[in-house]
């Protein structure tokens, strides 16, 4: 029996792209969330990343998806629509921010430059970075719409795409995993763990950092600098409200036998916020054009 076979994704799991459009007509504060800097910088950091990242998680994922079964050749093209709205709404964050007066060049060169280095890898490589880098996404998203507290005092418009986004994230965390499942079918159990958690390993040595690098470039075009700046970012990753250390448990599960992210089943965090983007809810004919 296959790997893929015996995916614990739900059968009865349902990848929902919501088109929903945010902030067109709003203007965006430096310090957006609750007017924090600190938390304002990482999520402006992060959001940087999005529009070529999940681009290139999408071609990672389109380029194994041939002689899939049909269940995921659909759940691919839900994911597929899914980050292509994500990239747009984040294309919007991201220019909202530049017209509050940040500088977000050298960041995008940074995201260039790891664009660059994507094409001149085999497509197994990237489609091993994108289900650790989903991984990622997936394991803040929980954390995002757990804590109650993340988005208090937000600006309403941009809390809202926050919250929308780490929806769909835990909605189709496993998709590019059972791609990966589908794609390896053919290697030994050994040769994929040990390919995909020395991939894990190399992209948490740079994820953090880049993050922390960001936010410090971010905080110093407000003036903010120095070591009492550095302490107060490892206080919002480490203390409250702690983004990585609640990621280390559920990254330390990647590594396990017979990982996958649909182990847990966290769609609970789904419920308690999907009924503010219903009316959003994409056709199923335009999720079928993605493909």
């Amino acid at each position: 029996m296959s790997s893929l076979s015996l995916s614990p994704t739900p059968t009865d799991l349902s990848i929902t792209p919501r088109d929903r459009r945010f902030g067109r007509d709003d203007q965006q504060g430096r310090w957006w969330l609750n007017g924090d800097p600190i938390a304002s910088a990482f999520h402006t950091a992060l959001s940087v990343t999005f529009p070529k990242g999940e681009a290139m998680f999408i071609e990672a994922v389109k380029a194994h998806r041939d002689g899939v079964p049909d269940k995921l050749a659909r759940e691919i093209r839900a994911f597929t629509q899914q980050e292509v709205i994500h990239s747009r709404e984040h294309v919007v964050f991201n220019r909202k921010a530049a017209e509050a007066g940040y500088d977000l060049s050298a960041l995008e060169a940074d995201v260039d430059h790891i664009m660059e280095q994507i094409r001149t890898r085999p497509p197994i490589v990237n489609l091993m970075a994108t289900i650790a880098l989903e991984h990622y996404t997936a394991m803040m998203a929980a954390i995002m719409l757990s804590d109650a507290r993340m988005y208090e005092g937000a600006e309403p418009e941009w809390g809202a795409l926050w919250k929308w986004h780490a929806i769909e994230e835990i909605e189709h965390k496993g998709v590019a995993y059972d791609t990966w499942l589908h794609a390896t079918k053919d290697w030994s159990r050994w040769r994929r763990w040990k390919a995909k958690s020395l991939m894990m390993l190399v992209i948490t040595t740079r994820f953090w950092p880049k993050r922390v690098r960001g936010m410090k470039a971010l905080l110093a075009q407000d003036g903010l600098t120095g070591w009492r700046v550095t302490a107060r970012i490892w206080w919002y990753l480490l203390g409250r409200p702690g983004i990585l250390r609640k990621s280390f448990l559920p990254w330390l599960a990647y590594f396990m036998p017979g990982f996958h992210p649909w182990n847990h089943d966290d769609r609970a965090l789904i419920g308690k916020y999907e009924s503010d983007y219903a009316d959003a809810v994409l056709p199923a004919g335009e999720v079928a054009a993605a493909a």
